[in-house]
């Protein structure tokens, strides 16, 4: 029997693995300059809804603007990904191909749609390292709620959640994993307030995707 503490690493993808901060929040504010000829929104603010839902990320607005303001971040967002704008973050592909060397089993689970993250991890040749995938259309919920993150445990052949490892950059993902009953791993290169999400969620730091296999 294995004596490793996980079963299952799961991983956050924007933010976790690929460097599409930059990008989501250039989307948002063309997004807003397009509808309203500018957009009044902090860039913290952007950041803040970051890991959330799509549909989550214009409450302010009415219904029929949500609407409005998704299909066209949509739209422009996807253009980007599709011009290969987004970079994986250093050391994210070897440590995730090291980890698949020792008999890991990995996946990934976003809240982003499957169309837009299907781009990135098939040009960057990710979509072939992982056991398993969660996207926002395969959950009735979404984080921070539990569910996709057991909906990916189950996927990957795990239902012990505490034998599942969530890897994120934001206080949505480690939400899900505490409300999961699963542990949280921040990534260092996380670019929201690392202390803010250490100091109220359980969890810990790593540097490197390889010091997942030390945890």
């Amino acid at each position: 029997m294995s004596n490793r503490k996980y079963d299952a690493i799961l991983y956050d993808l924007d933010g976790t693995l690929i460097n599409s901060v930059p990008v989501i929040v250039d989307s948002f504010i063309k997004t807003y300059e397009w509808m309203y000829g500018e957009c009044t929104r902090t860039v913290e603010d952007l950041k803040s809804y970051i890991g959330k839902p799509l549909v989550e990320c214009f409450p302010m607005h009415c219904d029929e603007d949500q609407k409005k303001l998704v299909e066209k971040y949509l739209e422009i967002n996807c253009e980007a990904l599709r011009n290969d704008e987004v970079e994986v973050f250093p050391e994210v592909m070897e440590g995730i191909v090291y980890l698949k060397s020792l008999g890991f089993k990995q996946g990934i689970m976003t809240s982003k749609k499957t169309e837009s993250a299907m781009i990135t991890l098939e040009l960057k040749g990710m979509d072939v390292l992982f056991d398993g995938f969660v996207f926002h259309e395969d959950s009735d919920k979404h984080k921070p709620e539990a569910e996709p993150l057991i909906l990916a445990a189950r996927k990957l052949g795990v239902t012990d959640m505490s034998r599942v490892l969530y890897v994120g950059d934001a206080i949505p993902d480690a939400a899900c994993a505490k409300a999961a009953g699963a542990d949280f791993a921040l990534v260092a290169w996380s670019d929201m307030d690392k202390e803010f999400i250490l100091n109220n969620y359980p969890g810990v730091m790593v540097s490197t995707i390889k010091e997942l296999a030390l945890l």
